[in-house]
């Protein structure tokens, strides 16, 4: 399992998001509070983020994000209104390697994968077009095919060829967020500036809203919206 937030809003450092919260993706990487599957998340990290043009930006590596200074110095000076970001806890026989870590990308999208499914699940297209040969990217790499738009009917579909996968994810094109829960939950916090959407809570501050299992968020200019995928 990972874990993994997104960002919409006013622009804040890669630190305010990542690094600065008593319970952000730093301490998630090595002490999660709501992790169901797995006890720390040491396989990698990523950071991707839109810059000032519209340009999908990232920042990966396969180290634990604890031991990587270069990023923590300089954190701080990398700013963006719309960014998404995950610590990585790999899929069993998966490999440990950068292109593994979320966020994947099309050069318009930005996603992160929160689970595990059968690569037999997935078709050899996209496999063939995937970044790495792990099990998110493959995901990453097919939800981009079918078009992130269609993202709950696309999982649906994997779900139905691998019911026991998990199926969670993160995705943003600079100007919205969307986010499935399926098989973990993700939280939403709004704030003054900008939207957070996190598969925990950064901090104990009571406005943090739970979305549970099996749900859909979506996050705009115009406000945050959750349905029911039951209602679908």
């Amino acid at each position: 399992m990972c874990r993994h937030l997104a960002w919409l809003g006013a622009p804040r450092s890669l630190a305010d998001l990542v690094l600065e919260p008593p319970c952000g993706l730093l301490r998630q990487s090595y002490a999660p509070r709501r992790q169901k599957r797995g006890l720390l998340n040491a396989d990698g990290w990523g950071v991707g983020f839109f810059d000032e043009t519209g340009a999908a930006r990232r920042w990966r590596s396969a180290r634990p994000l604890w031991g990587d200074a270069s990023f923590a110095s300089l954190a701080p000076a990398l700013r963006s209104g719309a960014v998404l970001a995950a610590v990585r806890s790999a899929t069993v026989g998966m490999p440990i390697e950068e292109a593994a870590a979320a966020p994947f990308t099309d050069g318009q999208w930005l996603l992160s994968h929160n689970g595990r499914v059968s690569r037999a699940a997935l078709p050899d297209s996209a496999a063939a077009a995937a970044e790495s040969v792990c099990d998110s990217a493959v995901l990453a790499a097919h939800v981009f095919a079918t078009g992130p738009e269609r993202v709950v009917e696309t999982l649906s579909a994997v779900a139905a060829r691998d019911p026991e996968a998990f199926l969670s994810v993160l995705l943003t094109d600079g100007a919205t967020i969307r986010g499935v829960t399926w098989g973990d939950e993700l939280s939403y916090l709004v704030e003054p500036d900008g939207v957070a959407v996190a598969s925990e809570p950064w901090d104990d501050d009571p406005r943090w809203a739970l979305v549970p299992d099996r749900h859909l968020v979506e996050v705009s200019a115009e406000g945050v919206r959750v349905t029911d995928l039951a209602n679908r």
